[in-house]
């Protein structure tokens, strides 16, 4: 691999992470995940995809194709170049700043496909991607926690809209 090419795979955060499905980060995100959209149609009324929108090439857009894309430019460019500063490794409470500088771009690139409030609340599992990026060095854990997350969003949560 040539020395720009190793630059721009660990700046992507591309490395591979075994067991990263092991991590108590990662597990404790998931089952907060499951939990969210477990009792979130029990205060709000919700309209489940039916099984042909589940199986378009749009959900799979929505749930698959738009996490890559989101952290590869996200955790993997911009969270990987932020990082590579020292203030960018300050953190507090376990969260970096470059993270949380990240986290604050991603959930305002939300608000033109989302309502205001789903876009403000993209920051908390934005800031969960950012610390598995963090622990991680790899967008690996990220991307399987937001394409669980996404799945829940478009089957649950009134995300059918955008799909």
């Amino acid at each position: 691999m040539t020395s720009v090419a190793a630059v721009l795979h660990e700046l992507l955060g591309r490395k591979p992470v075994t067991g990263f499905y092991r991590s108590p980060v990662f597990l404790s995100s998931l089952v907060v995940g499951v939990v969210f959209f477990g009792v979130f149609p029990l205060l709000v009324a919700v309209q489940p995809l039916p099984w042909p929108r589940i199986v378009s090439v749009a959900f799979f857009m929505a749930v698959v194709w738009q996490p890559v894309v989101e952290e590869l430019l996200f955790r993997g460019c911009l969270q990987g170049v932020l990082v590579r500063h020292a203030w960018g490794r300050r953190s507090a409470i376990g969260i970096s700043l470059a993270n949380l500088v990240t986290s604050i771009v991603f959930s305002g690139a939300h608000i033109p496909t989302h309502s205001l409030l789903w876009a403000l609340l993209t920051l908390f599992p934005s800031l969960i991607f950012g610390i598995l990026r963090d622990r991680s060095g790899s967008v690996f854990p990220s991307l399987a926690l937001h394409v669980f997350y996404n799945i829940g969003y478009f089957l649950m949560a009134g995300g059918s809209s955008a799909v």
